[in-house]
């Protein structure tokens, strides 16, 4: 699941007018293509940039946008006007455009000929007016785009490219999920509610839960061949504790972890989803709670969120698309305690069993131990701690008129001291810009429990991916005071009000 199954596209769009004739239109072209040639070179780029012929009336660029909304492959549009575009030719095409917009401000050069500078070069290079035509246009009509200024070159420029590509992937793959709930949300839990036919009309996922029986039946029927195979493979990746070994007392207990595996796999894989979840309070004839299968599951790119917790399980499969192929991972997480010796806050995370492994510093342990929660058998689970550096935790909440996400830029450290009593996998962080700043902000924006812990994605990703679904986006990072943090809320809340309409 970590890879789109068709190969993406982002559609390069140059606007010029045909005022200049065809010899400084061709120039256009060529410096043009030169330029996504450039960019598609660059290093890490995440998806195919596709250059498209040079627009110059209305008629053209209305077709391009309706040919972009309809062709799957394509993601997204990056804009630049070359020359002068008359941006009234734009407004029909603008108005229809349903794929994320991204208006590139640059020039062929960069710099400028001093010595030989006259009037041809002049008309042939102005993008320093074009674009704020361009630009215009859009505000006017409430366009949402992202824009970048900047040399093609600079390498600043293509990492916000970059940001923006995998931003309209997670955009996507998005729109296009299907997630299936195993029995509904933990009881009387009000932050793991929500609207999911506003999330559809938001988002596009489609939520629909399913009897947990029915998973029931894809697990006992998953063939012995298929169960040797995946516990063949626990052996290689992990290090196995003792009695789950092959002959060990409990390793029956690991071929039925395995069980589960396979036939979440095959019921996910059957029904087309990208994201599940499932509740302990609703286990039906599940022997264990799932946690091995869970984990080895996000670990290949499916969202999950545990109690039920359908908006998390979605933000997490959508970083895990806009994340693909980066360092780091991400993974299902949970604020569970705090460490509060002044000078030395940290935060850790976990959550039962449910933590990626994609997250992991170093091989983890495969362990078996009791659950006090379930009324099950003593479920299989990866143990570790989580790889320390930089990352990001995010949450997503329903709050009856929006959605909201809370973003906190965050440390991974290791832990204080060794936890040998703690047989889950955690991560322990400093979050900026202090314990107390950030879980007081994140109180105060209603911020949920459940998050998305990424080391793979960051701010900007975050930011152009909220821009994209319309959706408030509230960061806590270094700067955040406590003051300024209640005043957007504020602003937010009226902003967003009068911009949905009466």
């Amino acid at each position: 699941m970590t890879t789109p199954p068709i190969e993406r596209e982002v559609w390069f769009l140059t606007g010029s007018q045909g005022l200049y004739g065809e010899e400084t239109l061709a120039q256009v072209a060529a410096q043009s293509r030169a330029i996504a040639g450039q960019l598609a070179e660059v290093p890490g780029t995440p998806v195919r940039i596709v250059w498209k012929p040079v627009l110059t009336d209305a008629a053209a660029i209305t077709a391009t946008v309706l040919a972009a909304n309809a062709d799957a492959s394509c993601v997204g549009l990056i804009a630049w006007m070359h020359t002068f575009s008359p941006a009234k030719m734009w407004i029909a095409g603008l108005d229809l455009l349903r794929k994320p917009l991204l208006h590139l401000h640059t020039q062929a050069n960069a710099e400028l000929p001093w010595a030989t500078l006259d009037m041809d070069f002049m008309n042939l290079n102005q993008a320093a007016h074009g674009d704020r035509e361009f630009g215009y246009v859009q505000t006017r009509l409430r366009v949402a785009r992202k824009t970048v200024a900047g040399h093609v070159s600079d390498p600043v420029v293509s990492r916000r490219i970059h940001a923006w590509m995998r931003a309209a992937l997670g955009f996507e793959a998005l729109h296009s999920l299907r997630l299936a709930r195993f029995g509904d949300n933990m009881r009387d839990v009000a932050v793991t509610e929500g609207d999911k036919v506003e999330a559809q009309l938001r988002f596009g996922v489609s939520v629909n839960t399913y009897g947990v029986n029915d998973l029931v039946a894809a697990v006992d029927a998953a063939d012995d061949a298929t169960v040797t195979a995946l516990v063949k493979e626990y052996a290689s990746a992990y290090r196995l504790a003792p009695g789950l070994s092959h002959g060990g007392d409990r390793h029956d207990s690991l071929r039925y972890a395995a069980r589960i595996e396979a036939g979440l796999r095959a019921f996910l894989g059957d029904g087309g989803f990208g994201a599940f979840t499932t509740n302990f309070e609703d286990l039906g004839g599940l022997r264990q709670l799932p946690g091995l299968a869970v984990q080895r599951l996000m670990a290949d790119g499916y969202g999950f969120g545990g109690e039920g917790d359908w908006k998390t399980s979605a933000l997490l499969r959508t970083l895990k698309v806009m994340g693909a192929g980066l360092p780091g991972g991400s993974s299902f997480m949970e604020d569970y305690t705090y460490h509060l010796v002044p000078g030395s806050e940290v935060i850790l995370g976990a959550h039962m069993l449910e933590v990626c492994p994609s997250i992991a510093d170093g091989r983890p342990s495969c362990e078996i131990h009791p659950l006090g929660i379930g009324g099950r058998e003593d479920p299989v689970r990866l143990v570790f701690d989580a790889a320390p550096g930089p990352a990001v935790v995010v949450g997503l909440a329903d709050m009856g008129d929006r959605f909201r996400l809370v973003a906190n830029q965050i440390e991974v450290v290791p832990p204080g001291e060794p936890l040998p009593r703690l047989p889950v996998a955690r991560a322990v962080w400093k979050p900026a810009p202090d314990l107390r700043t950030s879980t007081e902000a994140w109180l105060t924006a209603g911020g949920p429990h459940h998050t998305v812990l990424s080391s793979a994605v960051g701010v900007e990703e975050l930011g152009d991916l909220a821009d994209m679904l319309g959706t408030e986006l509230l960061l806590i990072d270094a700067g955040t005071t406590i003051r300024q943090f209640t005043k957007e809320i504020r602003w937010n809340q009226a902003y967003y009000r009068l911009a949905g309409g009466l």
